[in-house]
C-alpha cells in the first residue's frame, strides 16, 4: 500500500524551486494555482468548512477511499510519482537548496546536457498519456477513454490547469522551442514500436499503457498526442507564449545565467517535481469532493 494519504498531502513542500517554477506560471493563468498544502488544510480550502469535527470525517472518508484497491486513487498516485521519478535522471535531492532561496546552477553544467530532440519529444508525449492514464483512474473509467479526457480538459483549472501549463511550457516550449507540437508529432510518426523501450518512464508504466502490444501502444500514443494536440496550440496561442517569455518569468524567480539557457529543460528536468507535486493537489481535490458527497 501507498503511504497514508494525508502524510503526503502535509508533506508536500511550501516553498523551493518547484513552488518557485510553478509559480513563474502564474502570469499565463493568473490565479488559477494556489500552493494548498497541508490535508486539514486542503479540505478546509475545497469545502469551506471550519468545523473540526465535519473536516475530521471528511478526511476519514477520503483517507478510505484512497486505501481502497479497488478504486484508482493509488494507482494514479503511482502514476504521478514515476513520471518524476524516472525525469529526474540525477536527482533532484542533489540540486536542491533552502526553501525559497534563490538558486543558480552554473556549478551543476558539468553534469548536465541538454536531451537530444527526439528524446524530448517522447518524453512530453508519455507525460501527456500519464495524464490521460491518471485522470481515467482518478475518475474510475476505463484507460482508453480519451473522448472523456477531452470533455474534461476543456473545463481544467486550478492545480490540474497548472499541470498542463508547465507540461507545454517547461517540456515543450523551453526544450523544443515554438514549434514543439510539430517536432512531437513528427518525431512520434518516425518511430518504431520497440523505440518506446528506450524511453525509462514508458519502461516504467508500459503495463498500464492502452494498446495491448507495442505497436498498439505507439499507436495509442500517437492517437492521444493528435487529439490533444489542438488545445495545446490553442493554449500557448491564446496566452501568445513564446520560450523567451516564459525563460523571463522564471528568471523573476530562479537566477538563471543567460549564458547557460541552452541547460535550462535538462535543469528543470532534474530539479522539479511539478508533475508530481501538483498531481497530488488533484489527487486530494478528487478524494474530498467524493467524500463530501458520500458522508
Amino acid at each position: 500500500m501507498s503511504a497514508a494519504i494525508y502524510k503526503i498531502v502535509d508533506q508536500l513542500p511550501t516553498g523551493g524551486i518547484t513552488v518557485m517554477a510553478l509559480k513563474s506560471l502564474d502570469f499565463i493563468i493568473p490565479g488559477q494555482w494556489q500552493n494548498i498544502v497541508g490535508f486539514d488544510n486542503t479540505i478546509r480550502h475545497v469545502t469551506g468548512e471550519t468545523d473540526p469535527a465535519l473536516i475530521r470525517q471528511i478526511g476519514d472518508r477520503a483517507v478510505r477511499l484512497f486505501n481502497d484497491k479497488s478504486q484508482g486513487y493509488q494507482r494514479a498516485l503511482w502514476l504521478y510519482q514515476t513520471v518524476d521519478n524516472t525525469d529526474a535522471l540525477l536527482g533532484a535531492a542533489a540540486l536542491a537548496n533552502k526553501v525559497g532561496e534563490k538558486i543558480s546552477f552554473l556549478g551543476f553544467l558539468d553534469k548536465m546536457t541538454p536531451k537530444p530532440e527526439r528524446a524530448q519529444s517522447i518524453d512530453l508525449s508519455i507525460k501527456l498519456i500519464v495524464e490521460i492514464l491518471a485522470f481515467c483512474q482518478i475518475n474510475g473509467i476505463p484507460g482508453d477513454s480519451l473522448g472523456d479526457f477531452l470533455r474534461a480538459l476543456a473545463d481544467y483549472s486550478g492545480e490540474s490547469l497548472m499541470r498542463m501549463a508547465a507540461l507545454i511550457c517547461f517540456d515543450g516550449l523551453i526544450p523544443l522551442g515554438p514549434d514543439f507540437l510539430l517536432k512531437c508529432l513528427g518525431t512520434l510518426q518516425s518511430l518504431q514500436p520497440n523505440d518506446l523501450q528506450e524511453n525509462p518512464t514508458f519502461k516504467a508504466i508500459g503495463s498500464v499503457v492502452p494498446g495491448g502490444n507495442p505497436s498498439g501502444q505507439l499507436g495509442f500514443i500517437i492517437q492521444s498526442f493528435h487529439a490533444v494536440q489542438g488545445w495545446m496550440n490553442q493554449f500557448v496561442s491564446s496566452h501568445e507564449l513564446t520560450p523567451q517569455k516564459v525563460i523571463n518569468s522564471l528568471q523573476s524567480f530562479i537566477e538563471l545565467s543567460k549564458d547557460n539557457l541552452d541547460y535550462l529543460g535538462a535543469f528543470l528536468d532534474m530539479s522539479t517535481n511539478y508533475y508530481y507535486h501538483t498531481g497530488v493537489q488533484t489527487l486530494a481535490r478528487r478524494l474530498i469532493e467524493r467524500a463530501v458527497a458520500e458522508i
